[in-house]
């Protein structure tokens, strides 16, 4: 069992490894919480409400509609950029806890669309929210966002060293 005590047999860097490894399985859970059982924002409401299971396969259909028929720029601004940003701790936080990684955008970028299809999938199965290919894509650019963060700190941090060292 892991415990305060034994950090002190821990380096520095399992220390951060350990802690991003609990940072992201707290993230998992409010993901899939906020995605699958939260507020059902845009839902379509089941037999109550306007039709039952709704999907938007169609790119880009739906963030033009949020864009153009929206009553002001606050929604627009909430749905779209918040589903970026509801990915990019995923990007950020999955190279600590997997070391391959960590020189690898592209496999945290795929990796976060497969996480995002499955809360679609899931979305539409279980659930009367919309499954929609945006925010496919969104979330997608959210993890690939985060991965790009991590990396450039990541950078940051070398150089720093390095110059400290010197």
């Amino acid at each position: 069992m892991f415990s305060i005590n034994n950090n002190r047999n821990l380096s520095s860097s399992q220390q951060v490894r350990v802690f991003a490894l609990v940072l992201f399985i707290i993230y998992l859970c409010l993901l899939f919480y906020v995605t699958l059982f939260a507020w059902n924002y845009g839902a379509s409401l089941g037999a109550e409400g306007p039709g039952g299971r709704n999907y938007n396969l169609i790119p880009f259909r739906s963030i033009y509609r949020i864009s153009v028929f929206s009553k002001d720029i606050m929604d627009p601004i909430t749905i779209l950029v918040g589903n970026v940003i509801l990915f990019m701790p995923f990007g950020f936080l999955l190279p600590f806890v997997i070391k391959q990684l960590k020189t690898v955008i592209l496999k945290i970028t795929i990796t976060g669309c497969i996480i995002s299809i499955f809360i679609e999938s899931s979305q539409f199965m279980f659930t009367y929210r919309v499954a929609n290919i945006d925010d496919v894509i969104l979330n997608t650019f959210g993890a690939f966002i985060g991965a790009l963060l991590f990396v450039f700190l990541r950078s940051i941090k070398r150089r720093v060293i390095i110059f400290y060292k010197k």
